[in-house]
């Protein structure tokens, strides 16, 4: 089953069940029915005897749209939100049970991404993996502990809408950022209940952020590690010839058109 809530994405609304019962607001009420939700599901799988033979996941697709102020969450510290290659805006929750197979209450810091589902999914259920190269990575023998380490160390942070650039880079828990243009949320007053404030764009800089020590991307430390710099900087060009960057002008050898329905 693949539920897709629509909550807590803006412009918000909740059942009368929980309506004014959080003390944060709408927001929180959200919250509390997703969470009420899940545990519906939990009952279920209890109840039909599935829960030991059923892999949960619960993630989301970016974080949270600032923007809506009140009525968007928060990132948690981590800089800026939902349409940004921040961590604000890329890095979210991810929760996997899967009982007798996943240790509860393990919490891992690899490098995972949306993309690695589909084959971990196919490597759980035994499926083939697609004939065609993906992005996806196996991440089974880390979550089930047959590993320590994950499979991924590096991460390309495409954006854009109608363009391709490649906004940066991650290498372990180094970050580069290239100079872009992006949206940022802290020029402006966000909106207020259910009102969308405004948001702006910024230039933003060539920086090295070390995630491990400075998760808020706050200081840039490309003057202490040149080195690091340069390593990703050789990532970046494979990228690049991999799959473009219009910041560049670059064109990849291997973007394939779009799928389209007739």
């Amino acid at each position: 089953m693949y539920l897709t809530h629509p909550l807590p994405h803006a412009p918000l609304a909740v059942s009368d069940k929980f309506k004014g019962k959080s003390e944060l607001g709408l927001f929180g009420d959200v919250i509390m029915e997703i969470d009420w939700s899940i545990g519906e599901i939990l009952k279920t799988l209890e109840k039909e005897g599935i829960s030991k033979n059923t892999v949960l996941i619960i993630t989301s697709d970016n974080g949270p749209w600032l923007v809506f102020g009140d009525n968007a969450g928060s990132s948690g510290g981590f800089r800026e939100g939902k349409s940004t290659t921040w961590e604000g805006g890329t890095r979210v929750p991810f929760l996997i049970r899967w009982p007798g197979k996943i240790e509860a209450g393990m919490v891992n810091s690899s490098l995972f991404t949306n993309m690695d589902l589909l084959p971990t999914i196919a490597s759980i259920t035994g499926a083939s993996a697609p004939e065609n190269k993906i992005d996806g990575l196996n991440f089974l023998p880390l979550l089930t502990g047959k590993t320590d380490k994950g499979p991924r160390d590096t991460f390309y942070y495409y954006f854009g809408v109608g363009s391709n650039n490649l906004e940066a880079i991650r290498y372990k828990h180094w970050k580069l950022v290239f100079p872009h243009k992006g949206t940022t949320y802290n020029k402006n007053l966000p909106g207020k209940d259910g009102f969308r404030g405004k948001g702006a764009i910024a230039e933003v800089p060539m920086a090295l952020y070390d995630l491990a020590h400075d998760p808020g991307e706050i200081r840039d430390v490309q003057e202490l590690y040149p080195e690091i710099v340069q390593q990703i900087q050789k990532i970046a060009e494979t990228a690049r010839e991999d799959l473009g960057d219009d910041l560049t002008h670059q064109t990849g050898k291997n973007i394939r058109k779009p799928a389209s329905v007739n």
